[in-house]
C-alpha cells in the first residue's frame, strides 16, 4: 500500500541532498534539478524513480499528438525529460459520448496499490461541470515495459446536474488503508468521496464531503492533492485563475488535518472551509501562476507560465522542506 509518488526519491537529486537548518528546524530536502528537454507540461502527476529507475510525468492532454490524451514523459535523471507518448492513441468511445465536446483529458493522478497503478483522470469541457472522473489500471508506468497496458475501468464519479465539478482527482489512504478521492474545481469547492480496493472505484454513493470552500463566487479553488506527513494530512490546493499565460493568478496553498476527511486548517488556524490556506508558492518574477501540483520524492511538481517566454507553460520541480510542521519551498533554490 505504498504511495510511491510520496516515497520514491529522484535518483539524481538523492545524491545532492541539501540540509536546510533554521531556528525552527527544517527537514532535509533534495536539490532542485535543472530541468531540460520536453517540459511543456500542464497538471503534472509526478512519480520520482528510485535509484537506477526512471521518473515519470503524466499530464493534461493539451491537444498534442494523441487526440488530447493524457501525455507521458520520462527521465532517467529527474532533470532531462523526454516525450514518451500518450496513454491511448484514441480516447475510449464511451467517454466521448458521455462528455459531449470533450477534447483534452485533464489533470491525471497516479497511485500505486498492491502492485497495481491506478490512473485517475478528468473528462470535461472548460467552464462547465458536465464532467466526470474516470479510471484506468496498469502494472507499470513505463511504455517500454512489455507488460505495459492501460485497462479502462470506466467512470468513478460524474457531476452533471450537481453543484460540484468532477475534475482534478487526488487519491490518499487513511490510517486504516482505506482510499479516498479528493476532487473539485470552482462550483461548490473541493469535495471528497470514499473509494475501495482493489477496484479503485467509489465505495458508495453518499453525498461527497466538502473539505475546502472559498465561500464567494466563483469559488476559485481546485486541484486538490493530499500528502500524509508525520501523522497528519496536508491538503494542497491551487487558488485563483490558471491558463491565462502571463495574466494567470494561480497560486498554491495548504492546510492540514489530523483526519483525512478534515477539518483542514491553515497555519493561522483558519479553516479551508472558510477560505483559509497557508501560501506555499505564488507568482515570483518570470515564474507566473504556479499550480496544478503533486509531490514525490521530496519534490513539489507544478506548472507555471514563463514570462520570459511570452507566457509559455512549463514544468517546475522544487524541493519541499518542512519547518514547524508546515511545508516550504524556495524560489530560486539556494546556491
Amino acid at each position: 500500500m505504498t504511495r510511491l509518488r510520496h516515497s520514491r526519491a529522484v535518483a539524481a537529486a538523492s545524491a545532492l541532498l541539501v540540509v536546510l537548518m533554521t531556528a525552527g528546524g527544517c527537514a532535509a530536502a533534495p536539490a532542485a534539478p535543472e530541468l531540460s528537454g520536453d517540459t511543456l507540461v500542464h497538471d503534472p502527476a509526478f512519480v520520482a524513480g528510485e535509484e537506477g529507475e526512471p521518473s515519470f510525468l503524466y499530464s493534461t492532454g493539451d491537444g498534442r499528438i494523441g487526440d488530447g490524451n493524457i501525455q507521458i514523459r520520462r527521465s532517467d535523471d529527474g532533470a532531462e525529460w523526454e516525450d514518451a507518448g500518450t496513454v491511448w492513441d484514441e480516447k475510449p468511445a464511451w467517454l466521448v459520448e458521455a462528455v459531449p465536446g470533450v477534447d483534452n483529458l485533464w489533470a491525471p493522478e497516479l497511485y500505486e496499490h498492491d502492485g497495481t497503478w491506478y490512473l485517475y483522470y478528468s473528462a470535461s469541457t472548460f467552464g462547465k461541470n458536465s464532467s466526470l472522473i474516470a479510471l484506468a489500471t496498469n502494472t507499470t508506468l513505463d511504455p517500454d515495459d512489455p507488460d505495459y497496458e492501460w485497462v479502462d475501468q470506466g467512470v468513478v464519479i460524474e457531476s452533471a446536474g450537481t453543484d460540484f465539478n468532477a475534475i482534478d482527482p487526488g487519491i490518499v489512504e487513511d490510517e486504516h488503508g482505506e482510499p479516498w478521492m479528493a476532487f473539485g474545481s470552482f462550483w461548490s469547492g473541493i469535495r471528497m468521496v470514499p473509494l475501495e480496493w482493489p477496484s479503485g472505484l467509489r465505495a458508495d454513493d453518499t453525498e461527497p464531503l466538502l473539505v475546502a470552500d472559498r465561500q464567494l463566487p466563483p469559488n476559485a479553488i481546485e486541484a486538490p492533492f493530499i500528502l500524509p506527513h508525520d501523522g497528519l494530512y496536508y491538503l494542497f490546493v491551487s487558488k485563483d485563475f490558471c491558463c491565462q499565460g502571463v495574466d494567470s493568478t494561480y497560486s498554491i496553498a495548504v492546510g492540514r488535518s489530523e483526519s483525512v476527511t478534515g477539518p483542514y486548517v491553515d497555519a493561522d488556524g483558519v479553516p479551508l472551509l472558510e477560505d483559509g490556506g497557508t501560501p506555499v508558492l505564488a507568482t515570483d518574477g518570470a515564474r507566473v501562476g504556479p499550480g496544478g501540483q503533486s509531490v514525490s520524492g521530496g519534490l513539489l511538481a507544478f506548472h507555471y507560465y514563463d514570462a520570459d517566454l511570452d507566457g509559455q507553460f512549463r514544468l517546475g520541480l522544487l524541493p519541499l522542506a518542512w519547518r514547524d510542521g508546515w511545508p516550504h519551498v524556495a524560489w530560486p533554490p539556494a546556491a
